[in-house]
């Protein structure tokens, strides 16, 4: 598609959104009938243009992308959208979580239910036996992941869980050789990296999570500067560097640029975008902060700053970006299948569905779903059961 074509499909698309083809909210009224105001993205497809000609994002105009108008986020998305199809088509990766050790850990991070005196009810459990984590990565294979991430809770690995970890990789590539493998253990010491790399992991997981100038309010038994090292440690050892966020943390837009910035500058060529899901027993808990359309915005910003890097709607998707899950693969090409690590995701049957319903297809899979048929009706008028109502 050449570029024309794709800035014509977002001027479409906005025009679709109820905006105008340059990205502006078209003139439409609140409520009260005053036009609601023009927002600094108004030319969205002009931005997304720069972008393709080689433009890098500013703070002035990420700090704008993140203050456009609800009525104008959808044609922020779509100008965005050129990007991602630019640089990925209407393909969607399909990664799928093992966890392979969970809870138990001895970080006090606020956003997570494994941490250090969570009351949080989850699973918790010891390594997972090397015929179990196989058996668990076939499944989501089986669903269409081409990536399989193998995490394990704690601060880091000690190097006997670095020979483990091996180990069981060793087994996944023999049986899967075209399977990508990701690992994420935690802080990595030195030379454990070059190990996991030997044993053929291709990438490995180290989350920023939120801004250098946020990190103190949500962990103090580790380090901003940690985090940066382990992925730098990735990176020598050949590991492809896959490192992202939590959103909804408490974080203002100053701290959210800075922190897709400074994932911009750490090269990171995966960036997961988690939606904080506030697990009761933690200390974020009952922290509500985003709305679908935020989350858009969110996702609108990391495709403009990093539009050739792959983006993956992560955990909380379900939650927060709800009915508009299908909209953000317009600018997000990557997701996870299913579970997460301690919570429940969408059904996998469902997210395929949804991949495929959007226009995408799943990156090496062909799923060949044959349409279901009608529910019938048993429930409401004519019967004894309440209606759905």
């Amino acid at each position: 598609m050449t570029e024309t074509r794709e800035l014509r499909h977002a001027g479409d698309a906005a025009g679709r959104a109820g905006g105008s083809a340059d990205g502006s909210a078209g003139g439409r009224a609140k409520s009260g009938g005053a036009p609601e105001p023009e927002s600094a993205t108004a030319d969205a497809p002009a931005l997304a243009r720069r972008i393709l000609d080689g433009h890098r994002l500013t703070e002035e105009e990420a700090l704008a992308v993140l203050a456009t108008p609800d009525s104008a986020t959808f044609a922020l998305v779509a100008a965005a959208g050129t990007l991602r199809r630019r640089h990925f088509g209407n393909t969607v990766k399909v990664n799928y979580l093992v966890n392979l050790k969970s809870g138990l850990c001895p970080e006090d991070c606020t956003y997570c239910s494994q941490r250090l005196g969570s009351a949080a009810q989850i699973l918790k459990y010891t390594w997972l036996k090397p015929e179990e984590a196989a058996e668990q990565a076939e499944l989501g294979i089986r669903g269409g992941a081409s990536r399989v991430c193998l995490v394990a809770s704690g601060k880091g690995p000690t190097d006997r869980d670095v020979e483990r970890v091996a180990g069981m990789v060793g087994r996944l590539k023999d049986e899967h050789p075209g399977v990508e493998v990701c690992a994420c253990l935690g802080i990595l010491k030195p030379g454990q990296a070059g190990v996991l790399r030997e044993a053929g992991v291709d990438a490995y997981n180290h989350n920023l999570n939120t801004a250098e100038s946020k990190y103190q309010d949500i962990c103090t038994t580790h380090e901003y500067a940690d985090r940066v090292a382990t992925v730098e440690r990735a990176k020598d050892a050949g590991l492809s560097p896959c490192s992202g966020l939590i959103v909804g943390m408490g974080e203002d837009d100053a701290q959210l640029v800075e922190a897709v910035f400074a994932l911009r500058e750490l090269e990171s060529d995966s960036i997961p975008v988690n939606f904080l899901m506030p697990f009761e027993g933690t200390p974020l808990e009952g922290t509500w902060e985003l709305t679908p359309l935020r989350c858009l915005r969110i996702l609108a910003l990391v495709r403009l700053a990093c539009p050739d890097q792959e983006l993956r709607i992560a955990g909380g998707r379900e939650m927060h970006l709800r009915s508009l899950q299908a909209a953000a693969l317009e600018v997000a090409n990557s997701i996870f299948l299913g579970d997460y690590l301690t919570s429940e995701g969408q059904d996998a049957e469902a997210d395929l569905a949804m991949i495929a319903d959007a226009g995408f297809e799943v990156l090496g899979y062909d799923a060949g779903a044959a349409p279901s048929s009608p529910a019938l009706r048993r429930r409401g008028a004519g019967t004894d059961r309440a209606p759905n109502a």
